[in-house]
């Protein structure tokens, strides 16, 4: 069953056809751009995902629940297992003759109408608690620098939260599309380098000058299991955006070939910069890190505000990342196309985008314990996209040319993903569950 961008069981109308090397590629209805960026564009793509603020959190939700052995192996197994799993999802962008620009296009395509839906539901919960993340962050970088000057506590987390709200929908309005992004991209890698940068030099100098450490795991033997799985989920949360397809549509052809040397670009050197703060912070704090780095470490005041509004601007251009698999299917679903910056187009864009924002921010003053949302999202959502999903639509995809070894284990990643899925979402609804007696609702963390 071929299923459009409107999601209809109808043919894909394409909006043309152009001839590479002799091949003819079919382009899929879509009114975002498409086809246009270099491989290296996509791949600063990648690795602004992977090194958005969200790393300033890894000390604390990844190595404290695991430690120096296992935190360092489930940071490089993760990366491996990543890197192959996204592999999988980028080979099979022409699969049938045709390409699948979003990945619930793909998932239509091999099992039908059903999967069509629950993979776009499952998209849109990943991609919705990222989002509603990513705001978290925002508000907390701009708290952090209002404590550095101010100590009187009348605003709280969720103002800081509503305003990060506000400026995320102002620039979701001006960006129309996400091959747009090009110079922000950039200047997203600027701001990620100043918070990176200053993260590690602060944390290195606070390490050397702090006495021994402690980075033995508390808790009790139940709180251990159920903080290790949870820690599982961020892993993986780490270095997968569940919206591949999305991206590898904006790629220039051949589009296999060159989605492939982004993954490699983002695996590679991407991950260096999230290896080094994650690594370095907790070497710096142990077991007391905090699940936003910057508000463990001391120096200059100057220093610590320029890099948490680097951290809340980098946050701001990388939300949009994010955001734009469901700013494409309301911009084609409702036919806004022309001139981006047409007052119908950008009357469209202020109301609906506005209006999408708006409920990630209130959910994100509502219930703002990150860490939560990360194991939360890691479960549900990334764990089902990115391994189980991906194994088995390659399985079925190519079954008549794997081996019997080669099914085995896709059947194995299937399997072993789906119980680390379901153990995951029980250990962060846990988490979550204690975090809400401890703090109210709309709670000033």
């Amino acid at each position: 069953m071929e299923v459009n961008g409107d999601g209809t069981g109808s043919s894909t109308r394409p909006l043309k056809v152009i001839d590479e090397e002799n091949l003819a590629v079919e382009i899929p209805e879509t009114a975002h751009q498409i086809s246009s960026d270099s491989w290296f564009q996509v791949g600063f793509v990648l690795t602004t995902g992977i090194n958005s603020a969200y790393v300033l959190g890894y000390s604390g939700t990844i190595m404290v629940p695991l430690g120096w052995i296992p935190g360092v192996l489930g940071l490089i197994i993760a990366t491996a297992i990543s890197l192959y799993a996204n592999s999988l999802i980028a080979k099979l962008h022409e699969f049938g003759g045709r390409r699948h620009i979003r990945y619930r296009d793909l998932a239509g395509f091999i099992y039908g109408r059903k999967a069509y839906s629950l993979t776009w539901g499952l998209q849109y919960v990943n991609l919705f608690m990222i989002n509603t993340g990513y705001i978290i962050l925002a508000g907390s970088a701009l708290k952090d620098v209002y404590a550095l000057f101010s100590d009187d506590h009348v605003m709280k987390l969720p103002y800081f939260i509503a305003l990060s709200g506000f400026v995320c929908a102002l620039f979701a309005m001006s960006i129309p599309h996400l091959s747009a992004l090009r110079l922000w991209l950039g200047v997203s890698t600027v701001f990620s380098l100043i918070y990176i940068v200053v993260a590690f030099v602060l944390s290195v100098k606070d390490g050397i000058e702090a006495p021994a450490r402690d980075y033995s795991i508390r808790g009790t033997t139940q709180s251990k299991i159920f903080t290790t799985i949870g820690a599982s989920a961020n892993l993986v949360f780490a270095f997968n955006t569940g919206m591949l397809p999305e991206i590898q549509a904006t790629i220039k052809q051949p589009v296999v070939s060159n989605m492939m040397k982004s993954l490699y670009f983002q695996f590679t050197a991407g991950v260096l910069p999230m290896y080094a703060v994650t690594f370095i912070g907790y070497w710096a704090y142990g077991s007391s890190t905090s699940t936003y780095l910057l508000s463990s470490v001391n120096g200059p005041v100057w220093v610590k505000a320029l890099a948490n509004i680097a951290a809340f601007l980098q946050t701001v251009i990388a939300l949009h990342i994010f955001a734009s698999p469901m700013y494409e299917y309301l911009d084609t679903r409702f036919g806004i196309t022309g001139s981006p910056f047409s007052i119908r187009n950008m009357s469209f864009r202020v109301g609906v985008r506005g209006g999408y924002l708006t409920i990630n921010t209130l959910v994100a003053a509502l219930l703002p314990f990150l860490g939560d949302f990360m194991s939360l999202t890691g479960a549900i959502s990334t764990f089902p996209l990115t391994f189980i999903l991906a194994n088995h639509m390659y399985m079925k995809a190519k079954k008549n040319k794997l081996t019997s070894l080669q099914k085995l284990w896709h059947w194995l990643n299937v399997y072993f993903f789906g119980l680390m899925s379901i153990a995951a979402a029980v250990s962060a609804l846990r988490l979550i569950a204690v975090d809400s007696k401890t703090y109210h609702v709309f709670a000033d963390l």
